[in-house]
């Protein structure tokens, strides 16, 4: 893995997780979630151990902070800030934009793009999920690819600055923002010696410690085929994070033709390599967070590998029904729903 350095050089080379009805049940009493937006989602937040109104609002501070920092859709946020002056000038940045850009240029280059923060040019063209998503002439899709090489993005650690040298290169940290903000919230809660709870931001699900029974917590893993939300796996996990990237997150039909969100760098288009979502299990909700996506984009073959490669858990559903894991994996998560088998 070609590891991005902090340092003066140029770079060269929506899941809905369901928590069962368990989760939110304890013997003790407890004091109530807090459901707040942010990061352009709804959040909730369950403390179960000294969960203090303090406490939470220092959560969703914190959570705020980062949204303005990095969200593509606020004007002065760095992001922002970093693609209106593309081709113009470097842009000094907060140590939130920092890290976020080097752990994802990290797995852009350990994925070969598959996980690719220059993307933007594309997203903005599909509009995927806003009022404007449209399909694309090849001629426009062509015209864009050209702006989303992450290896030309320009990192000065030293100055704390981000440059984009083509003009009309855009970064888009979507896939990766939730991850990093549920981490925060997790460290938070491990600062105020917090040993139990729950982080859900918009389905990037943290659960920390375990129930007050002793036992793990318990979570369910949508079915990608059902609009109603049932839940297909269920996951026994704890200090874990879940996060899950899938075809019906954002799409729109046309002709009959789902184009879903997931784009790949490569064709310009959205993935279409017989996935219908990807589940992610691990300690770093970042990293779940960029290998969902990375995986989703190399398929089912490279993207177990890549997981079985670095030691993380996790697995696919196919366009068949089918459910490949991770080595280990299947014997500690359940299957729900008749007509699944896994490989």
């Amino acid at each position: 893995m070609n590891d991005v350095k902090t340092r003066n050089f140029r770079v060269s080379k929506y899941l809905i997780i369901f928590l069962f009805p368990l989760l939110s049940i304890s013997c003790e009493k407890t004091l109530p979630s807090v459901t707040r937006p942010a990061l352009g989602t709804v959040c909730t937040i369950t403390l179960y151990d000294k969960g203090k109104q303090t406490v939470y609002n220092q959560i969703f501070n914190r959570l705020n902070e980062i949204e303005q920092h990095l969200s593509v859709n606020i004007s002065s946020s760095d992001i922002a800030q970093i693609n209106e002056k593309a081709g113009i000038e470097p842009v000094r940045v907060h140590e939130d934009t920092l890290s976020i850009l080097i752990t994802a240029l990290n797995f852009a280059y350990k994925t070969d793009g598959a996980f690719n923060p220059a993307i933007g040019p594309l997203v903005s063209l599909w509009g995927i999920g806003r009022e404007n998503a449209r399909l694309p002439t090849q001629e426009e899709i062509e015209g864009q690819k050209a702006l989303i090489d992450y290896t030309k993005i320009i990192i000065d650690g030293e100055k704390s600055t981000v440059y984009l040298p083509v003009k009309g290169m855009k970064l888009d940290t979507g896939g990766i923002t939730k991850g990093y903000a549920a981490d925060e919230v997790v460290r938070i809660m491990k600062e105020n010696k917090i040993s139990r709870g729950l982080v859900d931001l918009g389905g990037n699900v943290y659960v920390v410690g375990i129930k007050a029974d002793g036992s793990k917590w318990r979570v369910g893993v949508k079915n990608p085929f059902d609009s109603t939300g049932t839940p297909l796996i269920r996951v026994d996990v704890e200090n874990a994070t879940i996060v899950t990237s899938g075809v019906y997150e954002r799409f729109f039909i046309q002709e009959g033709i789902r184009y879903h969100h997931l784009l790949d760098s490569k064709t310009g288009y959205p993935v279409n390599n017989g996935l219908q979502s990807v589940t992610i299990i691990t300690t770093s909700s970042i990293i779940a967070d960029a290998l969902s996506t990375a995986v989703f984009v190399l398929g089912k073959e490279k993207g177990i590998g890549l997981l079985e490669e670095m030691g993380i858990s996790g697995f696919c559903v196919t366009d068949d029904k089918k459910i490949k894991a991770t080595k280990g994996l299947e014997s500690s998560i359940a299957l729900l729903i008749d007509g699944f088998e896994f490989e």
